[in-house]
């Protein structure tokens, strides 16, 4: 039988069903995240960037250490100007 000793924490835990950050050997997995609140893709992006700085914060690190990034845009002809600018 394997054993594996490697620890697994969990950030803001307030939804039952999934946590908002995960940290598993050194490195932090965010969940997926949305604004549905936003007026438009620059307020979302701003939004959306914020909760990403305190929840990295909170795992004790920052977006220079970011491998990789996947971002989801409604309509990329319009709206990849302003997310960029705000990126």
């Amino acid at each position: 039988a394997r054993c594996f000793s490697s620890s697994i924490t969990r950030i803001r835990t307030d939804d039952p069903r999934m946590s908002k950050a995960v940290v598993h050997n050194g490195t932090v997995y965010l969940s997926g995240l949305i604004d549905p609140t936003g007026t438009d893709v620059t307020s979302q992006a701003k939004n959306i960037l914020k909760e990403i700085d305190d929840l990295l914060a909170q795992a004790g690190t920052s977006k220079s250490n970011i491998l990789t990034a996947s971002i989801w845009l409604k309509d990329i002809d319009r709206d990849f100007k302003a997310l960029n600018e705000v990126w």
